[in-house]
């Protein structure tokens, strides 16, 4: 599923109704090449579950392993991803993005005193709840419930969804003070700043001509200021980050669209089918074209 960043350079998601602000994935990792999705962020809450496999979940420069029954809650407008390191299967992984507002309106007294002590708090990236930590059995009985929810869809299932959450942020709020928390610096809340925004650029101009250059003034940057955040939060360079995300267009491409193998490198920014090729083949084993003859 590709990433749409918004005019502030954030993730859209988009929920099926504002009166009802939850969305909810399953089996997206199936769709993604090599099981891993792109950096991105969005200013909801998110909780991910691995089903079956081990995911590394990362949340700004933080790399969580979660291993089958594991759960993540990831605070809102933080840069994060996931790939799977382990499993025969892609893992189902269900995730559920959700607005405090469902929980509670954003003018009232509750959201104020339980909802955005905890979407503010910049000490707070996420939380883990372990399968196998019983001090999380509360937890992963309200999760249960709410995937199933989600997922199947019975009467009244709107109102057991905001129960489950109402009685998750009570969790969070009785707990605060013995949750795990991360101090961020002035300098690494900056960093992540300037690479959502090279990322936006990335994610929104992708097929045109991109150079080095252009991602850094993105973020008024230097190049050589650019080449350091990206190596600090991806562990490659911008120029690479860009290169990646145009094979990973393209190979969603190859599975959803008719176009030539030539028509989606040029969509994707590469106006030399042959060096399409090459890198295509670099970061996959293969040539597009095989990808699409074998149906992968």
């Amino acid at each position: 599923m590709p990433v749409i960043v918004d005019q502030h350079m954030r993730e859209r998601i988009v929920h099926k109704t504002d009166a009802f602000p939850i969305t909810f994935f399953e089996d997206e990792l199936s769709e993604l090449p090599d099981r891993e999705g792109p950096l991105h962020w969005h200013p909801y809450f998110e909780i991910a579950r691995a089903a079956s496999g081990t995911l590394d979940y990362q949340v700004g420069r933080e790399h969580i392993l979660l291993h089958a029954g594991d759960s993540v809650f990831v605070n809102s407008n933080l840069l994060h991803g996931v790939r799977q390191v382990a499993g025969d299967a892609p893992d189902p992984m269900p995730i559920m993005v959700f607005s405090g507002a469902l929980i509670a309106p954003e003018t009232s007294a509750i959201h104020q005193k339980y909802i955005a002590p905890i979407a503010e708090c910049g000490c707070l990236p996420f939380v883990v709840f372990r399968r196998q930590d019983d001090r999380c059995g509360q937890v992963h009985r309200l999760l249960d419930e709410i995937f199933h929810c989600l997922r199947q869809r019975p009467a009244c299932y709107e109102l057991t969804v905001q129960r489950g959450l109402n009685r998750l942020f009570e969790y969070l709020f009785h707990h605060f003070d013995a949750l795990p928390k991360f101090q961020s610096t002035r300098v690494q809340l900056r960093t992540q700043v300037r690479v959502q925004k090279m990322l936006a650029y990335i994610y929104a101009h992708y097929p045109e001509p991109v150079t080095f250059a252009d991602i850094a003034a993105a973020a008024s940057v230097s190049r050589s200021e650019a080449a350091r955040c990206f190596a600090e939060y991806m562990d490659c360079s911008p120029v690479n980050a860009l290169i990646r995300y145009r094979l990973q267009t393209a190979h969603r491409m190859l599975h959803d669209t008719s176009l030539t193998v030539q028509e989606i490198g040029l969509a994707c920014g590469f106006h030399s089918t042959s060096y399409f090729s090459r890198q295509f083949r670099q970061l996959y084993g293969c040539t597009p074209g095989q990808i699409r003859n074998l149906g992968k």
